[in-house]
């Protein structure tokens, strides 16, 4: 058996060994202690303050607080529009590390429609990240429940107050103070990012629009402290924003809502101005459409029903639709022939029924057959005699007549202050050689002159016109808002000088058109007779029947029946008050009307009503009755829902006041 061989431990070897490991072991956690300790003084010695901002940074954010909204009143101080409080659901994207699965989690418990997840998408690409960014607005009070139980599962999402805007009296309104909407990526690309943060609503349409600037106001921000959830823990430091200014309008809300019950749901438009300063009253636009329905992202099928209604309430008629003006430019082509020194007041026109251009076989028939004889300029006015215009017009010629109307703010914009004015048509050489490859022939000139042919204007252009001449000749651009107001401070009157002289050079010339106008109403024969019976005051006013179909020789019978007629016709009635010192003028215009003094005289009259009602004249008395002896009449306050705050104007002192004036005395018997 062979023997193994013995084999002999080195001890001292391992021993040896041991000791050079451990040493190597030893040193190597010496020198990373060292390292560790230099690095300890590197970031807390050395970079100490740099690092110490960056966790401040990190807790501590500043935070956007965006500007309450400008309020709007009507010039009695009722409120048209408001801040109420609202919640929404803001997420902060750098908190976010899945947007999309954050989305889909989130809308199983908070409901989210296509229209919010777009609206956030877009505005998500122009904010930065560390910006919060609305993601539903509006939110209920079992969508803030359901919401605050999940919480703690969406870090960087969370339920925000803010202040959303409110238009209490819903469309009585809408035309004129407008809506605000979400604002979209075309805002963000505009508006000044700055002025903007934490802003979610922009003027969309109306004064909401065209007084953006002042009813914004500026943003503040705050200092607040966060979690590592980006959650806020408290706020450290307030910079308060300033509110947009506040709007009083020259609107009177007594006059609106009688202006707009008064077409009965019929389309059409009307506008009442004073004449004294511009200042508008009532514009209406029937019918209308509830603006809180644009505020935080109207429904498709709610947008979809307003867009293909045949009525079309998203137009607003009072400025935007045109039509032919029919026989209410007669009063301002007889008081151009004055002024131009073509006609005297006592020249005369027989009138047969029908006029024909010297040396042509055409001619043109007079609405009543037969004639009305021989009228005078006054008289013409009064039975609205097409012959006696017919000749005038012709005398005048086109280029007098248009260079004489556009005067009058006829084919061009009034100046009112909201966007999206029509300019309507004024008949000339220039307009048709821009349009037609025919020159001017002398019959264009003639229907020229009853409003006919060429002839579109805007209800808001005629009720200028109206108002220029009621004033004597001095225009003044329509104004809706007469003053604004910063929190805490009194109302400052915007100014509306003239913006030009007095159009009339001759004083006589307005007696002779106004006694016109006056037999209009008050005469035996006048196409208004009978229309403002026991009025209080003296009216002038003249009718207005455009056709909306081109009229045929034979197709044309005035005897046919009233629905036949409305269909149609396009009725007008411009009318003033009190005639001695005008202090309102009137138009209104229906689309589908019989005739002009049946059809749109009562709406003016309804209007001059609450008008006086609302000034705290005489009560105006029903039709073949006395007029009562004035009376006091308090400001009126439309009803609206019970949770509207009622707001107080701080100051009214600055306001301009109402001048006041005698009725007239009614010799004329007013019949």
């Amino acid at each position: 058996m062979a023997l193994r061989r013995r084999s002999i431990k080195d001890t001292r070897g391992e021993a040896t060994l041991f000791r050079v490991r451990a040493l190597v072991g030893f040193a190597l956690i010496l020198m990373g202690l060292g390292v560790l300790v230099a690095r300890y003084h590197y970031l807390q010695v050395q970079r100490h303050d740099e690092f110490a901002l960056r966790s401040e940074n990190n807790r501590v954010k500043p935070r956007a607080i965006p500007p309450a909204r400008g309020l709007i009143f009507d010039r009695n101080g009722v409120l048209l529009a408001d801040n109420v409080p609202a919640f929404r659901l803001e997420v902060v994207p750098e908190q976010i590390k899945d947007m999309p699965a954050m989305l889909a989690a989130i809308r199983e418990v908070v409901p989210l429609d296509d229209g919010d997840i777009d609206a956030f998408k877009k505005q998500l690409k122009q904010n930065r990240r560390f910006d919060s960014v609305p993601l539903k607005l509006h939110l209920t009070e079992d969508e803030i429940d359901r919401f605050a139980i999940s919480r703690w599962r969406f870090p960087g999402v969370d339920v925000v107050p803010y202040l959303t805007r409110r238009y209490p009296y819903g469309a009585l309104f809408a035309h004129v103070v407008g809506y605000v909407g979400r604002i979209d990526a075309d805002d963000m690309a505009r508006l000044d990012a700055d002025r903007y943060k934490g802003t979610s609503h922009v003027g969309r349409s109306g004064l909401e629009r065209s007084y953006e600037d002042m009813l914004h106001g500026e943003p503040g921000y705050e200092l607040v402290e966060v979690n590592a959830d980006g959650r806020v823990q408290r706020v450290l430091e307030t910079h308060a924003p300033t509110p947009g200014k506040n709007l009083y309008l020259s609107i009177d809300a007594r006059v609106q809502k009688a202006a707009t019950d008064a077409f009965q749901g019929r389309p059409g438009s009307a506008v009442a101005i004073d004449p004294r300063n511009g200042q508008v009253m009532a514009m209406v636009s029937v019918p209308s459409y509830d603006p809180n329905l644009f505020v935080n992202g109207i429904s498709k099928a709610d947008y979809t029903g307003y867009m293909t209604a045949e009525d079309t309430p998203l137009l607003n008629r009072a400025l935007k639709s045109a039509y032919p003006p029919g026989s209410t430019v007669k009063p301002f082509l007889a008081l151009g022939g004055l002024e131009l020194g073509l006609r005297r007041p006592e020249d005369t026109v027989l009138s047969t029924g029908e006029f024909c251009i010297p040396g042509q076989q055409r001619c043109y028939r007079d609405d009543t057959r037969g004639g009305n004889g021989t009228v005078n300029m006054v008289r013409a006015i009064q039975l609205s005699t097409n012959t006696y215009f017919y000749r005038l017009a012709l005398d005048m010629g086109i280029d007098r007549l248009a260079g004489w109307m556009g005067s009058l703010g006829f084919g061009k914009k009034t100046g009112i202050d909201l966007l999206g004015e029509s300019e309507g048509i004024l008949p000339s050489r220039e307009w048709k050689a821009t349009r037609s490859k025919y020159p001017w022939f002398q019959g264009e000139t003639v229907i020229a002159g009853i409003g006919q042919g060429y002839w579109n204007v805007t209800a808001l252009q005629l009720a200028h016109a109206t108002a220029t001449f009621a004033g004597h000749g001095t225009p003044y651009a329509p104004r809706l808002v007469m003053a604004t107001q910063q929190v805490k401070e009194r109302p400052v009157p915007l100014p509306n000088p003239a913006t030009g002289p007095s159009l009339i050079h001759k004083p006589h010339d307005w007696d002779v058109v106004n006694q016109g106008m006056l037999a209009v109403v008050n005469e035996v024969g006048g196409t208004a007779k009978g229309q403002f019976t026991g009025f209080p005051y003296l009216v002038a006013g003249k009718s207005g029947t455009a056709e909306r179909f081109s009229r045929r020789s034979n197709d044309y019978d005035t005897n046919k029946n009233t629905s036949y007629l409305a269909t149609r016709h396009r009725a007008w009635f411009i009318a003033y008050t009190p005639v001695e010192s005008p202090r309102i003028a009137v138009v209104a215009m229906l689309e589908a009307g019989a005739w002009g003094a049946q059809d749109a005289g009562p709406i003016v009259r309804k209007i001059m009503e609450a008008w006086i009602a609302s000034t705290g004249g005489p009560v105006p008395a029903k039709n073949n009755e006395a007029a009562p002896s004035p009376a006091s009449s308090a400001p009126y306050i439309p009803e609206v829902p019970e949770d509207t705050p009622v707001a107080t104007p701080a100051d009214m002192s600055a306001m301009p006041a109402e001048s006041t004036s005698t009725p007239g005395n009614d010799d004329g018997g007013n019949p």
